[in-house]
């Protein structure tokens, strides 16, 4: 079976922005499941200065041809001018799993 699964990460302020993109991906059908993560402490080089914050990270399992839609949603809701949206391809994992993921959400010309 073609494994056509991504892990996409990106990163929010704050609990109330993560719940708030996590939600939306779900409910618009571009995610299977969201985790969000507990508060973390990031260290980034942001306009020529090296920057501090406390972020919560969203790992987000999607379909590969959702990728655009959950990208767009992300962007429109994300706090930050530029918020980190990384997707990573998943190979190799439980199949059952990850029929759960390809099998759950609709494809895109549904």
């Amino acid at each position: 079976m073609d494994r056509d699964t991504l892990l996409i990460i990106t990163t929010a302020p704050d609990e109330a922005a993560a719940e708030l993109i996590a939600k939306a991906l779900i409910e618009k059908g571009g995610a299977a499941c969201v985790n969000i993560l507990p508060e973390m402490r990031s260290l980034y080089k942001w306009k020529g200065r090296i920057e501090s914050g406390r972020e919560q990270l969203l790992l987000i399992k999607a379909r590969q041809d959702r990728y655009a839609a959950i990208e767009k949603q992300i962007e429109a809701l994300h706090p930050y001018e530029l918020p980190e949206i990384i997707a990573v391809s998943i190979d190799v994992g439980l199949p059952a799993y990850l029929e759960w993921v390809v099998g759950r959400m609709p494809s895109e010309s549904q």
